[in-house]
């Protein structure tokens, strides 16, 4: 009993298993198409949020420091993610690599963590797609009713569920399909990106990235306090602080969770074509562009506005800058952008779901039922 809960799986049996033609994924994927998805899933709203409320209670203009930071962290982590996706080029992620590591019984463990993460994940952000969605068509004739529009002020979330349902059958026509319209979209949400940035550059103003690290600030004198502070502080000897260098660093622990979903990109091994050569492609790929994307917004939002007039509440803060600014209509444009953006990253999260769930049902910890796939 107990040698079955700590049995491995070797990668060559897990290669075998893809072939089996009831269980057996297409290869449609290539370096750009994986490369599309980790940025895709990583450039969503946060983009427009994060950046303002981590410069307003942490870091300051040095944001861009702390995304620089996160990012190497993320570099490191994706080193392994792309060194086991291009050794065991199957469905399921960490689960796979698990199982053929640590054993059956942390594989389940870790299966079950994915699908959880993932399904929250998903469904959360198709609330926020709702709610973005309802303050865009506010004030006009397709205004959503509150009976409609969420389950606190009705009876069901109308624009969530149509989101999922839509985002499903577009998932079980194929991979190929979701890698378009994920191209697609997340190119929309590039072109959004990018017009924050170079229409931001012209309302930067030097003097509010001076002092660039503003001076750090004991914990009882800013808004947070030592027990909501990283444990990276304690652990270096850095006195709990925002601001300065340890400020840095708490900013650098916060947005770190922007980079997560890169891993999607090696759910995908099994679909790709030659996962030696484009799975480290895709998930490096993606991770430089979305650590530059964040670096740039977070350079225009402390440029445009002093770090000290963001409000840290602000659920908008970039939309307040432009709009501070006398460009009220970017708060418009950027508002689409981040609805756009919300359904790739749902799709994505969706995507990396079922991957996982397939192979584990391969491996018969799901039902064999889950796992068989369709002759398209």
């Amino acid at each position: 009993m107990t040698s079955g809960l700590f049995r491995t799986k070797s990668v060559e049996q897990s290669i075998r298993d893809t072939e089996e033609p009831e269980h057996q994924l297409k290869k449609n994927l290539g370096a750009l198409d994986l490369i599309v998805f980790g940025v895709g899933v990583c450039v969503g709203a946060g983009i427009f949020v994060l950046t303002g409320h981590a410069a307003a209670t942490n870091a300051g203009p040095a944001i861009v420091l702390s995304f620089l930071i996160a990012g190497l962290a993320c570099g490191l982590a994706a080193m392994c993610y792309a060194e086991l996706a291009s050794t065991v080029p199957v469905a399921g992620s960490a689960y796979t690599f698990t199982y053929a590591t640590l054993g059956e019984l942390a594989a389940w463990i870790i299966g079950w963590d994915l699908i959880l993460e993932f399904t929250v994940g998903a469904a959360a952000l198709a609330t926020s797609f709702s709610q973005y969605l309802g303050v865009l068509l506010a004030d006009t004739p397709l205004a959503i009713p509150d009976a409609l529009a969420s389950t606190e002020t009705g009876w069901i979330n109308l624009p969530a569920f149509l989101l999922v349902a839509a985002l499903t059958v577009v998932l079980i026509t194929g991979v190929k399909l979701s890698s378009r319209l994920n191209q697609v979209v997340t190119g929309i949400k590039l072109l959004v990106v990018f017009a924050v940035i170079i229409v931001g550059i012209f309302f930067v103003k030097v003097s509010n990235w001076v002092p660039f690290i503003p001076p750090a600030q004991g914990a009882s004198e800013a808004d947070g306090s030592a027990l909501t502070l990283p444990l990276v502080q304690s652990l270096f000897g850095i006195a709990p602080s925002v601001f300065g260098i340890g400020g840095v660093l708490a900013a650098a622990a916060m947005v770190f969770f922007a980079f997560i979903g890169f891993d999607i990109v090696a759910t995908t091994a099994e679909e790709t074509r030659n996962p030696q050569r484009n799975l480290p492609i895709g998930i490096f790929g993606s991770l430089a562009i979305v650590t530059i994307l964040y670096a740039g917004v977070s350079l225009v939002i402390t440029g445009m506005q002093n770090y000290k007039d963001i409000d840290p509440k602000d659920g908008a803060p970039l939309a307040t800058a432009f709009t501070n600014n006398g460009l009220p209509a970017m708060g418009n444009i950027i508002a689409i952008g981040a609805c756009i953006g919300l359904i790739v990253v749902t799709m994505i999260l969706f995507l990396g779901q079922t991957r996982v769930g397939f192979s584990m049902s391969r491996d018969n910890l799901l039902p064999q039922a889950l796992g068989k796939t369709h002759p398209k």
